[in-house]
């Protein structure tokens, strides 16, 4: 089990308050690692979790709509950790609403957290990563980086090109020691799912779907992104993990 331990490793979260960024943070401190929490809101909770297992967290409220805090986040790390081993590219937003009506400023808006913010963060944290020859980044995709969906044009288009911005990655930083690779999450319960959940036609069209039989939750991300942290992970370079019960197989 050594191969995935995380001890001495330093994470940075993005969209770690709640959700699927709280369950991979907390993950990753299970298997031994200190962290950095990201978010629009304070990660207080999160952080205390952290701490409680004699890991440490350390927290910054940005807003990650704009690239403009990323090199504060990264200093923020470096000063207190001294290295940024990890990068979870978590932070993300959907807008619903049929294609013919989309607004700009949604298609915008989506596009600026979920695939822009990405790749510069990436850039931010690789230039560390490259110091070291080290380093594990896992973008958080979707199973819409495969499918169209309905009413989320943007955020289609915006895990598509989280896909792809993985794959180019690796494929010009595997030499340089480091892992490029991202979770592909599939239906899970968590705020951005609240109304398909709510809405009992949809939700029990896509439960009778997976095959599993139940929405995921932030805890099945867990394994996965410690493995992607890991040195277990070592040759996997440009992976697309599908973590879905099932669903893209049905």
């Amino acid at each position: 089990m050594n191969a995935f331990n995380l001890s001495n490793e330093t994470a940075i979260v993005t969209g770690a308050s709640t959700g699927l960024g709280r369950g991979i943070a907390q993950g990753l401190a299970e298997a031994g690692a200190d962290l950095m929490l990201v978010d629009y809101v304070p990660c207080d909770e999160t952080a205390a979790e952290i701490n409680a297992m004699g890991r440490k967290a350390i927290t910054m409220v940005a807003d990650l709509m704009t690239t403009a805090s990323i090199p504060a986040i990264v200093e923020a790390t470096l000063r207190t950790f001294g290295k940024v081993d990890i990068l979870v590219n978590n932070a993300g937003i959907i807008r619903r609403t049929p294609a013919i009506d989309f607004s700009e400023k949604d298609w915008d808006d989506v596009m600026a957290i979920n695939s822009k913010t990405v790749f510069f963060f990436c850039q931010a944290a690789a230039r560390d990563m490259m110091k070291r020859h080290h380093g594990k980044i896992i973008n958080i995709a979707s199973l819409l980086a495969f499918q169209g969906g309905i009413n989320v044009p943007s955020y289609s288009a915006s895990k598509g090109a989280v896909a792809q911005i993985t794959k180019a990655l690796a494929n010009e930083w595997a030499s340089q020691g480091i892992n490029v690779n991202a979770i592909a999450p599939g239906y899970m319960a968590t705020n951005n799912t609240k109304a398909l959940r709510e809405d009992q036609k949809r939700e029990k069209a896509i439960v009778d779907r997976i095959p599993a039989g139940r929405w995921g939750t932030p805890e099945d991300l867990k394994g996965t992104a410690v493995f992607l942290a890991s040195r277990a992970s070592d040759y996997v370079q440009g992976h697309v993990l599908v973590v879905d019960g099932g669903w893209m197989a049905r």
